[in-house]
Parts: C-alpha cells; sequence; structure tokens
C-alpha cells in the first residue's frame, strides 16, 4: 500500500512495524498484557487516521485525529516502559519511539491547522479553502 497521504502511509508503515515488534518481542506470557496493549494503540493510530481521512466533516475529521493522537502518546509511553525495564534494545527501542514521535508531530501539525483556519471546508478525502 502506498499512498500519497504522508500521515496515511507513515502510521500504516508504523502499524506493520509494531506488529514486527510485538511478534519479535512475544517470549511468553509475562509480557504479554503489554505487548498487547502496545499492539492494539500502536495500529489503531493509522485505523483512526484512516476514519479521518474518510470522515463526513470536519468535525468528525478533527475527533478521530486526535483518537489518533491520543493512541500514538500511548503507544510511546508503552515503549518506553519497554525500554526503561530493559526488555527491549536501547537501539531499536528508541528508533520506534522516535517513529511514533515523527506521527505525533505531524498529527500536532495537521489538528493546529484544521482547529487554526475556519476557512478551511472539509470534503471527503480533502480540505478545501473558501474565500
Amino acid at each position: 500500500m502506498k499512498s500519497n497521504n504522508v500521515v496515511q502511509e507513515k502510521a500504516f508503515r508504523f502499524g506493520v512495524r509494531i506488529v514486527k515488534l510485538y511478534r519479535y518481542l512475544y517470549k511468553g506470557p509475562n509480557l504479554l498484557p503489554l505487548l498487547n496493549q502496545i499492539l492494539g494503540c500502536g495500529t489503531a493510530i493509522g485505523a483512526n487516521i484512516e476514519e479521518a481521512i474518510g470522515g463526513v466533516s470536519k468535525k468528525e475529521f478533527i475527533v478521530k485525529m486526535q483518537i489518533a493522537y491520543k493512541e500514538a502518546r500511548e503507544t510511546r509511553y508503552r515503549l518506553r516502559l519497554l525500554i526503561e525495564a530493559g526488555e527491549i534494545e536501547l537501539k531499536l527501542g528508541n528508533s520506534v519511539v522516535h517513529d511514533c514521535e515523527e506521527l505525533l508531530k505531524i498529527m500536532t501539525s495537521i489538528l493546529n491547522t484544521s482547529r487554526q483556519h475556519p476557512s478551511l471546508q472539509y470534503q471527503q478525502n480533502a480540505f478545501i479553502i473558501n474565500h
């Protein structure tokens, strides 16, 4: 899947990375609750971005993008727990956290722009500027 939408593509690639990280880290039931939470929130980022893009209003777009943002923050928190607990190699963990932070920055910019420019009108899959 290749998309012209940067945040959509990055979120998809991040979700794939989270699935691979889950498989890599799964070694038994001890970490399973935390890994399941990371898998859930890490893949929900892209799912919510997809819902935002497919939304029917600017309000729905913003709400879904906010949910994706919150899922990314939760993912980052849980990844940091794994790093600090020594359950993931520092280099790998920091790399995944960096990717998550990149998504957070993009979503912050999208949300700020969406909120600050009332002239942006939502049409499914696109925003248009009304003059």
